[in-house]
């Protein structure tokens, strides 16, 4: 490439990439982000770098381990990283916002029909289907971030002490990824062997693309390059748009107001929800769930079934909590206005501070290269989120498979165990076909959910679920 392509003027598009281009790859991207994470993050790499080959596969690689270390949805994150490579702030803006737009509004669709038709049968049955598979895909999450993270017995452990903690001792999951992280960065600096870092969600096969053979180089782009005036300046944005709302909230209508105990909530997910979707779930289920009581763990898995089969983040769920909550403590609202507008609240908590991790935190990021001590961090934190995501998957299976859940204390700590005779023999019937539809006979996610669907519609209209 030559210096004008590297570097182009203000008029011309950066790399050669219009604007209005990239911003139809991103709504593209934005369409066909199913199935969590790991799905999304691979729809990404296929056209991005493979198809469209506007970055290779070690900046991308990069960039992802970054967003993988930061609270948060990393494949909103990582698409707003790329837009911000390729076309600067209005770049990321635009990528990591059509990443989430679909998603909202398909979550708040779905809000509307859960609380307005939750009681037809009809409904009722499609999401007690999609209730009984969610597990198999939560398990198949465990399965997945495993395979990819416990290399050795080292990181078993490490999965191992954080399910226990969560599970059995309550230690808050904020808590449970500092340990971890700090048992990473000293062991990637004293170089111990099991510490040694992966490549995250990486793409499976294929010929890697070479930085060379972009259109964006192998060089940084000029804005990439860290400027303190830059990113005091965009921090300073960034942190003014998401916590002024807050503040006024809680000036405006108290710290009691549901509204008040959203944004404040929400927030605090933001800083401290490392490790993924799913690792985010079982914190969130375990606040909004237990302590806040704003619905309860079914619900919480009719959410989760509405976000695996909308486009968009995984993470969109907490839409839904958010609904939830002020639908059922409108105050002087009406509840359906009220649920849209703490939906709204939700998401702009949720994401808002995505934008400030990437402007912040990109442009130094893009300077280190196979970082040994942060890439050791990264990797305990993965090891650790396997054992939270057990946790989530063994918290859904008590709360969908049995009718009542018993706490037994002991030592100072508390287990919750299923009583037996509450199981839901049709719930458990249907998820061990889901179970084995996915990991024996490898169905896609979309057609056991689907499946799953009408077979709960079929059961209920037939009396028996």
């Amino acid at each position: 490439m030559t210096d004008t392509v590297l570097r182009p003027s203000a008029e011309a598009p950066a790399h050669g990439i219009s604007f209005g281009e990239a911003a139809r790859v991103w709504a593209r991207v934005a369409a066909l982000s199913f199935g969590g994470p790991a799905g999304q993050i691979a729809v990404m790499h296929r056209i991005v770098v493979e198809e469209k080959r506007w970055i290779g596969e070690e900046r991308f690689l990069h960039a992802l381990n970054y967003c993988m270390l930061l609270p948060g949805p990393e494949a909103q994150q990582l698409a707003v990283y790329i837009g911000w490579l390729l076309h600067k702030t209005r770049g990321g803006l635009v990528a990591g916002t059509l990443f989430v737009l679909p998603g909202f509004l398909s979550i708040l669709a779905l809000s509307w029909v859960y609380v307005l038709l939750g009681s037809v049968d009809a409904v009722a049955g499609l999401f007690f289907g999609l209730k009984s598979a969610v597990l198999a895909v939560v398990l198949q999450a465990v399965v997945r971030v495993s395979s990819r993270a416990l290399k050795n017995r080292a990181m078993v452990v490490l999965a191992a002490v954080a399910f226990v903690a969560i599970f059995v001792a309550q230690v808050p999951f904020p808590l449970i990824v500092l340990g971890a992280g700090l048992i990473g960065f000293a062991g990637g600096k004293v170089g111990h062997p099991a510490f040694k870092g992966g490549k995250g969600h990486g793409a499976a096969g294929g010929e890697a693309v070479p930085d060379r053979g972009t259109a964006l180089g192998e060089e940084m782009p000029a804005h990439a390059h860290p400027s303190l005036s830059w990113s005091l300046m965009i921090s300073g944005a960034c942190l003014a748009l998401w916590l002024i709302p807050v503040a006024l909230l809680l000036l405006l209508l108290g710290p009691d107001d549901v509204f008040s105990r959203i944004g404040v909530f929400f927030s605090q997910m933001a800083v401290v929800t490392f490790g993924g979707a799913y690792a985010v779930l079982a914190y969130v289920a375990q606040q909004a769930v237990d302590t806040y009581h704003w619905l309860a763990p079914g619900e919480m898995l009719d959410g989760l079934g509405m976000a695996e089969t909308t486009p968009g983040p995984l993470i969109m769920v907490l839409e839904f909590v958010g609904f939830l909550a002020a639908f059922r403590s409108p105050g002087a609202l009406p509840p359906l206005l009220a649920g849209t507008l703490a939906a709204v609240l939700t998401t702009w908590v949720t994401f808002v501070p995505c934008f400030l991790w990437i402007f912040l935190g990109a442009p130094f990021i893009e300077k280190l290269r196979g970082n040994r001590a942060g890439s050791a961090t990264l990797t305990a934190i993965t090891a650790a989120v396997v054992g939270v995501i057990l946790n989530l998957a063994v918290w859904f299976a008590l709360h969908a498979l049995f009718r009542e859940v018993a706490d037994v204390q002991a030592l100072g700590l508390v287990l919750e165990i299923p009583v037996l005779a509450s199981v839901n023999v049709v719930a458990l019937l249907l998820t061990t076909a889901a179970i084995v539809a996915v990991f024996r006979f490898k169905v896609g996610m979309i057609p056991v959910l689907a499946a799953c669907s009408l077979a709960g519609l079929a059961l209920r209209l037939a009396g028996v679920a």
